[in-house]
């Protein structure tokens, strides 16, 4: 079956604490901008994918935001795969529009999860995504988790920790760009390494922030106005939920998504010339990278350092600041990396803009790299 589905609006608020705000408030603020944005009403909207809420944990989320929103689709449920969720429901968005079953589906994700949750909460509740008998009994936190990874990482292909923090310089400069990030004041590098340790090798700056914040897009059987960019590739990949379960950490499962999406999209890794990566920690990244087959092992900090992945670059990476600079609300935060790689593609970045970008490889995992998903947006 041929799958035709345009990325044709999107809409985010401002990341950081908002105040008074609630996964719900947040959430529509973002619809709202994404539905001005494809030039559609709400009326038009026949499909919602709602990602879940830490800070709003009900059992029907999707129907409750609409009641909310005042959305009356044909179809609605909530998704759940972590940070991949993002990925996850634009590519079923991508499933239910080339079936014929909607026409335009919004998918939307965002929760106060700076304001709205202490510090522990946010502890205990990241921390459940470990192994239940073993992992999180001994305390595990997810940076811990990273920071495992991280370790054995860098003992098998021979890089250095300190070679991690050009990653979150370079977000740190891209968010300074963008209005809405969190984090817009720069960094240097020599900041970058003496920011205080939170699970070796990892430090502060290794680590994204906790943020409110929330986005919306719009995918829809036809394009808009103005440049149109398609969906044309998506896949994922499935091998483990927790870290004690990983095989090798040369071998995650986001390779096997990208190659799903890649051959779907009757593309190679060649042909990429944008790329909307997930950034939780700077580990993720690196390994994402060269997992993904952007870099070759231990060779990603080289490609940094040479200007690639930067905005005029070969490969402009997370030109918003990603994770790690624009800021982490939950499912929001990676369907923020799937928003900025439209807007790229549709020339629509303002100041972010990259030159003459084509094709786009999104790509955001799960839990401790354990749910991938990779989609291939095109332009034109």
């Amino acid at each position: 079956m041929q799958h035709v589905a345009y990325l044709r609006g999107a809409g985010n608020t401002r990341f950081g604490r908002i105040e008074g705000s609630t996964p719900l408030t947040l959430m529509a603020a973002a619809t709202d901008a994404a539905l001005a944005d494809a030039g559609l009403a709400r009326a038009d909207i026949d499909g919602v994918l709602c990602g879940y809420a830490t800070t709003l944990p009900h059992l029907m989320l999707a129907t409750r935001f609409c009641e909310y929103a005042s959305l009356d689709p044909a179809y609605a449920h909530g998704v759940a795969s972590g940070g991949a969720t993002g990925g996850v429901m634009a590519m079923l968005a991508r499933e239910l529009v080339g079936a014929g079953r909607c026409r335009h589906v919004l998918v939307v994700a965002g929760e106060n999860r700076l304001s709205g949750q202490s510090r522990d909460q946010s502890i205990q509740t990241l921390a459940q995504v470990g192994e239940p008998e073993m992992e999180v009994p001994n305390g595990a936190s997810v940076p811990a988790y990273y920071a495992l990874l991280a370790s054995r990482y860098l003992a098998e292909t021979g890089m250095h920790a300190d070679a991690l923090s050009g990653f979150a310089v370079l977000m740190r400069e891209h968010a300074a760009s963008h209005p809405d990030a969190h984090l817009r004041e720069p960094m240097t590098l020599d900041a970058a390494r003496a920011a205080r340790p939170i699970a070796t090798p990892l430090r502060l700056s290794d680590c994204c922030p906790i943020s409110d914040g929330a986005v919306a897009l719009v995918v829809s059987a036809g394009p808009g106005s103005g440049t149109p960019v398609r969906v044309t590739g998506a896949g994922q990949a499935h091998r483990h939920q927790h870290l004690c379960a990983l095989e090798s950490v040369l071998a995650t499962g986001a390779a096997d998504a990208a190659r799903r999406a890649l051959a779907e999209a009757g593309n190679t890794v060649a042909q990429i010339d944008y790329l909307a990566i997930y950034d939780s920690f700077t580990i993720t990244l690196a390994m994402l990278l060269e997992e993904l087959g952007m870099a070759g092992r231990g060779a990603s900090p080289a490609r940094l350092a040479a200007g690639d992945f930067g905005r005029d670059g070969a490969l402009p990476l997370n030109t918003h600041g990603g994770l790690l600079a624009f800021g982490h609300s939950g499912v929001a935060g990676g369907l923020m990396h799937l928003a900025e790689a439209m807007r790229q593609l549709a020339g629509k970045a303002g100041a972010r803009q990259a030159p003459g970008r084509k094709r786009a490889l999104f790509h955001a995992d799960g839990g401790v790299l354990s749910s991938h998903v990779s989609l291939v947006l095109e332009a034109g």
